[in-house]
């Protein structure tokens, strides 16, 4: 099996772990995780051969553009007292912590090196987070608060972790440069991230056809990546301020088939990245064991300990933090997202799984230091990281389900039903509103203006039943079961009409570019 091949074999699995996932009951993350471990035995079976300098460019700004699309600017505003005791300050805690104790364990690390080591492992990783969480039935506020966690402390930590790095490779340590460097990165990432944003949304209106504009957001990500890594800004925090800023201001209501395209091709990009980032966990593990051949129970205890200590700090730390959060939140900002009760806190901290972006950084780790010595215990880190990801991805991947289940955290349905009753009065009163708009404009007759006007207040009905009254809701009921019938006979009709149209493409003399152009217009009529 060559390199190409394996790919491909991961890409098949992040397909097929989904619907196994849901059948199971198992994280997809966790399945792939799982799946690069069972590749990474056969002796057949190559090691992964890619560049440590590829590695965050290619993974990272593509899962983090489809994460924003997720979220939005709102989110992160109103949720930012959480987001930065969660993102930025627990963050520094546990890289120190870990610092401090991998320097104290492993001998001959020096501090520069066990920084960084520190800054990899400390953020909880957003696609396993999210992808175990929102499956769990996990109230939204919950699940906001692992999102932007997740996004703000890969932010925080790949930029100490760069600092650490460059004195571990120069062997010299600035505190007030690397402040200085900290706030550059950010400043230059924020001015990359919006001026990217600006020229997409530009481009959006430029290039109009739906696929161009997919493609374009495609390569913004990367584009807004490379940029500011090559300004020495944070290529993370960039990707974060484009996509949000895109997220905000390239938005067409009326532009129904780019956003159900786009919709639908980046969970196709979202899945697949995924599950070559996590079966890349699994595989790498057999690098890992390779480097701890010989010293087994010494680089165990190392990773247990280490391990140990990210979890117990995440725990230490949020305990306070939610408190803290529960205060603030009762003075200042009532629609903050934040953790009502210990049980939901106690879901945040074992829900703290580390992956992608740990195992990317720690492939990065450089081979050599500017003298050209090689990079002091680069495989001891690596088996670290390793055993801290795969220890909380594993383990409390596995065990979330059964912790939440236990504590019985729920989604809060009947706020989320209300919300969603809310909107549907919203959009029925917004059509009705433009109805009579367009009667004063174009006088219609009082016939065509009644049928609109049913019409108009079904919009409303159609997303939420129980909004209309009890005789307009029977009446509804009543077209519902006609309009379900008609349009299963419009599906067998159109049905019968593709089948035909898509023989043609057999037979003699037939065009297949108009054959797929009739072939479209029926599939889009079968959208309808």
């Amino acid at each position: 099996m060559d390199q190409l091949a394996l790919l491909f074999a991961l890409l098949l699995g992040a397909v097929v772990s989904v619907p196994l996932g849901e059948r199971w009951g198992l994280p997809a993350p966790v399945l792939m995780t799982l799946l690069g471990i069972v590749l990474a035995v056969p002796d057949f079976v190559p090691n992964i051969d890619i560049s440590p300098e590829l590695i965050l460019p290619v993974l990272l700004p593509p899962l983090l553009y489809a994460a924003v699309r997720r979220t939005s600017w709102r989110q992160f505003a109103a949720n930012k007292r959480p987001i930065f005791l969660l993102a930025v300050a627990l963050v520094f805690v546990t890289t120190a912590a870990v610092a401090t104790v991998a320097h104290t364990i492993v001998p001959g690390l020096p501090i520069a090196a066990a920084v960084a080591l520190g800054a990899l492992v400390a953020p909880p990783d957003p696609v396993a987070a999210t992808a175990v969480a929102g499956r769990l039935g996990l109230p939204r506020r919950m699940v906001s608060i692992l999102e932007g966690e997740g996004l703000f402390n890969d932010v925080t930590a790949i930029v100490l972790y760069h600092v650490a790095i460059a004195a571990a490779v120069s062997g010299s340590f600035s505190l007030p440069e690397a402040a200085f460097q900290l706030v550059l990165s950010a400043i230059v990432a924020v001015a990359v991230g919006l001026a990217l944003g600006w020229v997409a949304n530009k481009l959006m209106d430029v290039v109009g056809d739906a696929t161009l504009q997919i493609g374009l957001t495609l390569l913004v990500p990367y584009v807004s990546y490379v940029l500011a890594e090559e300004l020495h800004g944070s290529g993370v925090l960039a990707v974060l301020t484009t996509a949000l800023y895109l997220s905000e201001y390239a938005v067409d209501a009326d532009d129904v088939e780019t956003r159900l395209t786009g919709h639908a091709f980046w969970d196709v990009v979202d899945t697949l990245v995924t599950g070559i980032a996590f079966g890349l966990i699994g595989l790498e593990l057999h690098n890992a064991i390779t480097t701890a051949s010989g010293r087994w129970h010494e680089m165990l205890g190392w990773a247990a300990a280490i391990a140990g200590v990210v979890v117990l700090v995440r725990l230490l730390w949020l305990l306070p933090a939610t408190w803290l959060a529960r205060r603030l939140h009762t003075r200042r900002d009532p629609s903050e997202d934040i953790p009502l009760s210990w049980r939901e806190s106690v879901v945040m901290w074992w829900s703290g799984m580390r992956g992608v972006a740990s195992v990317a950084l720690a492939l990065a780790i450089p081979l050599q230091t500017a003298d050209g010595a090689p990079f002091p215990d680069r495989h001891e880190m690596v088996f670290i990281a390793f055993g801290v990801v795969m220890a909380t991805l594993l383990i409390q991947g596995l065990s979330l389900p059964w912790l939440v289940g236990r504590l019985g955290v729920r989604a809060d349905t009947e706020a989320e039903e209300e919300f969603e009753k809310q909107l549907a009065v919203r959009a029925a009163r917004a059509a009705k509103r433009r109805l009579r708009e367009l009667a004063e404009e174009e006088g219609l007759p009082d016939e065509l203006s009644e049928e609109l006007l049913r019409r108009a207040h079904d919009i409303g009905v159609r997303i939420r039943p129980d909004i209309g009254k009890d005789e307009r809701r029977e009446g509804h009921e009543q077209r519902i079961r006609r309009v379900k019938r008609i349009r299963r006979l419009q599906s067998e009709m159109l049905s019968a009409a593709r089948h035909d149209v898509l023989a043609a493409r057999s037979e003699p003399g037939a065009d297949p570019e108009i054959v797929d152009r009739v072939l479209r217009h029926l599939d889009v009529r079968s959208l309808r």
